[in-house]
């Protein structure tokens, strides 16, 4: 089962940077787990020592409209074991507490793109 948590917003070049900084400094701690901010979510990842990276830009050129540029960063591996064990655990308990309360589907707060573009008027 994959599960994926997005959000899209638009940032300043000194926000962007401060999220960067924070991931960067996630990743130098000794924890082992790594929080990720995703909209108004923290994603607690697993990442091992060594992790697959891949940095792609794409630049567009148009003759009507703006040019475009386009920065897309991907980093991607297995969880560590520890920390995955302990994620299992922690969700077969919070799945038991989940059914014994009201029986419905969890959900995740976020917004979506149809939500976004309306407010936008896209």
């Amino acid at each position: 089962m994959a599960e994926t948590t997005a959000h899209s917003a638009e940032w300043t070049r000194a926000e962007t940077a401060e999220f960067l900084r924070g991931l960067a400094d996630e990743l130098d701690s000794s924890s082992g787990r790594v929080r990720v901010p995703i909209g108004n979510k923290d994603v607690q990842l697993s990442p091992p020592d060594s992790i697959d990276a891949e940095a792609a830009v794409t630049e567009r050129s148009r003759r009507i409209r703006k040019d475009t540029e386009q920065l897309a960063l991907t980093f991607k591996w297995n969880p560590t074991k520890d920390t995955a064990e302990s994620d299992a655990e922690a969700a077969t308990e919070r799945d038991a507490d989940d059914g014994q309360r009201s029986g419905s589907e969890p959900t995740i707060e976020g917004e979506s793109s149809t939500e976004r573009d309306s407010e936008t008027g896209r």
